[in-house]
């Protein structure tokens, strides 16, 4: 009789862990198909100092040592900051991973700095990478995958340098320690960074799936803060892509070496089934 009990709580309790990964798979699908969200990017335009227009947004564009400068033509406007803006407009210094967005018609067009340059990225609804989205295959969701670990924290946080999909660019993030965990009975270290929810941790990682059924330059991975113990739970289902498994309009970081795990770990999102290595970077 216990037996079939703790079957049939087994069974309830797996029925529950799919539904929850399901809802958040769900929100995130729906999240990264936003109209303007990273399927929508239709060019990456490194700004410099002589004024240059780009098919894809209104304006000329430059930047310098006081940040970014946008002049419209006649009859071009942008709204910025919910007001119509015309002629010269400067956006002062963007500060690192910062940026701000803009709009005109049904595009947004986002002016940020990443990797100590300045930054234009269109983004168009009618983009065919957007249009064309179906959804990103992943592994059935299984509790096995998802771990408890500690977290380790660095006495000061630890600035990290790690490269990016964009050749010659890299990133710098401070690292405020590592989590350990185990997973086939063995144990592995991941260095881990700064989630946008205070306390929250994210990492990057790739794993023996790179290149094979996963996606070849990274995943990432968040976590929630660790509780007072420093215990925190990895779930591995919830692994994701950055937007350059999508578009080769990106800046995405790499993993550090050390988060380049030797084994398979297969859950979480796959290769995209229609990366958008080919557009042509322009609305349609």
């Amino acid at each position: 009789m216990s037996t079939v009990q703790s079957e049939s709580e087994a069974a309830v309790d797996d029925t529950a862990f799919a539904a929850e990964w399901q809802a958040w798979h769900d929100a995130h699908e729906t999240n990264r198909a936003d109209p303007h969200g990273f399927l929508a990017v239709t060019s990456l335009n490194w700004l410099d100092e002589n004024p240059t227009r780009y098919r894809d947004a209104p304006g000329e564009w430059s930047t310098s040592d006081a940040g970014p400068v946008v002049t419209l033509a006649e009859g071009e406007e942008l709204v910025i900051d919910g007001e119509k803006a015309t002629g010269r407009h400067a956006f002062g210094v963007i500060p690192e991973r910062g940026g701000v967005t803009v709009s005109a018609g049904d595009a947004q067009f986002e002016v940020a700095r990443r990797g100590g340059a300045d930054i234009l990225r269109p983004r168009h609804p009618s983009h065919p990478t957007l249009v064309d989205y179906t959804g990103t295959p992943v592994y059935p969701p299984s509790a096995r995958w998802r771990v408890e670990g500690v977290f380790v924290p660095f006495d000061e946080p630890k600035p990290v340098t790690v490269g990016s999909v964009a050749e010659g660019l890299e990133h710098v993030y401070d690292s405020p320690g590592v989590v350990e965990f185990e997973l086939r009975g063995e144990t592995f270290s991941l260095t881990a960074f700064n989630g946008q929810a205070p306390g929250s941790l994210f990492v990057l990682f790739t794993d023996a799936t790179s290149g094979v059924t996963t996606y070849a330059a990274n995943r990432s991975l968040q976590i929630a803060a660790p509780d007072a113990s420093g215990r925190v739970t990895i779930d591995f289902n919830r692994a994701t892509n950055l937007p350059c498994a999508y578009t080769e309009f990106a800046t995405c970081p790499l993993p550090p070496a050390e988060n380049r795990l030797p084994i398979g770990v297969e859950a979480g999102e796959k290769t995209p089934l229609h990366p958008s290595s080919e557009s042509e970077g322009a609305p349609r």
